[in-house]
């Protein structure tokens, strides 16, 4: 397997909404929140729901790398409800191998719901469910040696349980990439992202936004300082300003595109990851995966879904 993702199993609920919807239940545009049922179907209540698919970040991630011919897998917690089914049935149907066995659980399998504004953009309140609840248990150490690549999310890192399945994954992986995830997920676990970054990870994606915060540094050119020190290869999506690769002393940019008639940004960093990593894993150059990464985020940002 060339890649293995391990990170939430939650199905996408997709709703358009109001900037003034956001602002009457609190909500803060672009970002992530956590929520538990109860708020979760009471938001969902007064919405009319565009779509429900399969989702989560890595997911989406590991769907687009087999979509390009890469053999992957993936490794997430749900239960043996009707959003599991569908779930499993969604990632079987894009020929990744799903390396979970669903069982009955005490509580249901995740949801997120998407609220797109008029402006395109995103705002999550998650219900993590049973997707929260992944251990070491959960994650074959056979199956992460066996893998090229490991890549997590920021999303499922969390203490206590999830925290092991980081580990072990980690512990066993040849080489592991993870996403930042958002800027909600850094500014929540600062220090222990900060030692991921130096110490366990090769590769790293994240935006402009989450890095700084992050290295709590004020200009992009500290960004690239930092990076250089850590020799590590840290993958930036800049928005408008396309994205840059960090390789030990080598930097690499990529321009984004242009003209592109933007519905939905849900799945860009996603996808985005996806082409990079294709990229790795069939040799092609720096240069070469950024732009691939590039093309699938131009892609996936004139759909809605995050799923091409």
């Amino acid at each position: 397997m060339k890649i293995l993702g391990i990170g939430n199993a939650i199905v996408d609920v997709l709703c358009k909404v109001s900037d003034e919807f956001l602002i009457q239940n609190s909500l803060t545009k672009s970002t992530m929140k956590l929520v538990d049922e109860d708020e979760f179907k009471k938001l969902l209540s007064s919405l009319k729901i565009e779509e429900t698919i399969s989702g989560g970040s890595v997911a989406n991630s590991v769907v687009g790398l087999s979509q390009l011919g890469n053999k992957v897998g993936f490794i997430g917690k749900i239960n043996n409800d009707d959003l599991g089914e569908k779930y499993e049935e969604g990632l079987k149907k894009e020929n990744v191998e799903y390396l979970y066995k669903k069982k009955a659980e005490p509580i249901p399998t995740g949801s997120c719901l998407i609220l797109i504004t008029p402006d395109s953009e995103r705002t999550m309140c998650t219900y993590l469910g049973t997707a929260g609840k992944i251990n070491d248990n959960d994650v074959d150490d056979k199956r992460i040696k066996n893998a090229e690549i490991i890549f997590l999310e920021g999303y499922l890192w969390d203490e206590g349980d999830p925290k092991k399945a980081f580990d072990k994954a980690i512990k066993y992986s040849n080489k592991v990439a993870m996403s930042l995830s958002d800027l909600f997920c850094v500014e929540r676990h600062k220090p222990h992202f900060l030692d991921l970054v130096k110490n366990k990870l090769d590769i790293v994606f994240a935006n402009e936004q989450e890095i700084l915060s992050l290295t709590g540094v004020s200009s992009f050119k500290e960004i690239i300082s930092f990076s250089k020190q850590i020799k590590k290869n840290i993958i930036i999506t800049r928005g408008e300003k396309g994205a840059v690769s960090i390789n030990g002393n080598e930097v690499v940019e990529c321009e984004a595109h242009k003209n592109l008639e933007i519905k939905d940004l849900t799945g860009a960093g996603d996808l985005f990851a996806a082409g990079y990593l294709h990229g790795i894993i069939n040799k092609l150059s720096t240069k070469e995966s950024l732009e691939k990464g590039t093309e699938l985020s131009s892609k996936i940002i004139q759909k809605i879904g995050a799923r091409i």
